[in-house]
Formats: C-alpha cells, structure tokens, sequence
C-alpha cells in the first residue's frame, strides 16, 4: 500500500483522539454492567450535577468541571462511536492539518464545551447522561464548511487546495447560499434524529442534537480565532 493512501494520511491529532475513545470503548465492554455504568457515569455530562445532584453521582463535585470535557471521549457504543471516527476523520483532519495539532486540540475542546453548555442551558436538572464526541465534530465540521465554500486557491493541477485556501470573513460565511444551505439541511437531520433514541451503558435517553448545534455554532463563529492560515493572511 502506498504512503499516499488515505489511511497514511490521517493526521496525529486525529489518530490521537481516536485511540483515547477507542480504548475507552474497549475498556467498557471489559468492565461488568455496574462497572461499564459507573464509568459511563463519571465520565458523562449529568445537567442534574448543577442543580444538586453532583454529590450523588460518580466523580461529585470535581466532575462538575472534568465532564465538561470526558464526556467527548465515552460513546453509546460502537456504532455511535464509529460514526463520529468517520466524521473526524472526514472533517477533522483537513483542520488539523491547517491550523497544526495543538490549535486542533483547543479549537475542538471548546466546541465541545460550547455543546455542553448549550445542552445544560436547555436541559438543566436533567438526569439522562450527554458522551460522545458529536458537539466536537460539528464544531470541525463547521470550519471545514467555510473554508471550503471560501475563496479556493488552486495547487498543481488546478486542484483545491484546502491547506493553503483562503478563509473568508465570518459575515461572508454566513451569508453564503451554499452554507446557508447546508445548516438548514444539517439542523433539520439533527432535529430528526434527536427524536429518537440511543442506549448507553443501561441507559436509554434522546439523542442531544442541541449540544450538535452549539457545537457547530461555535465553530462556525469562532473557527477564525484558530485559523493561523487566515491569520497570516
């Protein structure tokens, strides 16, 4: 197999976040059933450990802060899980290769954070535990969209360059038909699917397709701050 083939070609930052959710994955399906939900538990987003529950439930007031963050890498199994690697490694790799692994890291953590804290506001007190890393991913999904629909440099051949295309102004973006376009179709597939529901460790709850949207949210409006393509330009 050639050293050019996707597989090769997928960058550290991505592999990284992958092998972290993977191994949790695995270590769950080790674990018996109490363990595999305590574990879920500690890790996930609870709304309810803002409104008093926090000393009830694994991790007590520390994961209060810490869950903001380690329900990105818990999933509801491994459909769930290997949707969202698909959707990283589609989306997140030509970020990561723009801005360079550390801002990739940083820029997906708060979109992730953004996700959050846009389910808490709109689920506050709620029980049912938020994993997986799908706030993160509609975050890199976001900024992938307006460098794509942006201004396109041409490399050899004529083709598009994603690393080297400039990023267009944010007011640009979002008056673009085409991106326009493709968040009324994207929130319109999450509002569906966030009908349904998903399994988790014993746990069966709704799909959180508003921590989708405030994932995405933030990157679209923040990807800039991150973009060291766009800055030197």
């Amino acid at each position: 197999m050639s050293a050019e083939a996707p597989i090769f070609n997928v960058p550290k930052g991505v592999l990284i976040a992958s092998a972290v959710m993977i191994a949790v994955q695995i270590a769950l399906g080790f674990f018996p059933e109490d363990a595999a939900l305590y574990l879920v538990r500690l890790l996930a987003f609870i709304p309810a450990r803002y409104s008093g529950a926090a000393a009830e439930l694994p991790g007590g007031y520390a994961a209060c802060i810490t869950s903001f963050v380690t329900y990105m890498i818990v999933h509801a199994g491994w459909v769930h899980l290997l949707v969202n690697l698909a959707w990283m490694v589609a989306f997140g790799s030509g970020v990561e290769r723009r801005i360079g692994e550390t801002r990739f890291f940083a820029f997906s953590i708060l979109c992730g954070i953004a996700g959050a804290l846009t389910h808490l506001a709109l689920h506050f007190g709620d029980m049912a535990p938020v994993v997986g890393a799908s706030a993160a991913i509609s975050g890199q999904m976001a900024a992938a969209l307006r460098v794509v629909f942006g201004e396109k440099r041409r490399g050899e051949g004529g083709r598009f360059d994603f690393a080297r295309s400039t990023l267009p102004r944010l007011t640009e973006s979002l008056t673009d038909p085409r991106m326009i376009l493709i968040i009324t179709i994207w929130a319109g597939l999450n509002l569906i699917f966030g009908l349904g529901t998903v399994t988790m460790g014993g746990v069966e709850g709704e799909i959180a397709w508003e921590a989708h949207v405030g994932g995405f949210l933030f990157g679209l409006l923040f990807y800039g701050f991150f973009d060291r393509v766009g800055a030197v330009r």
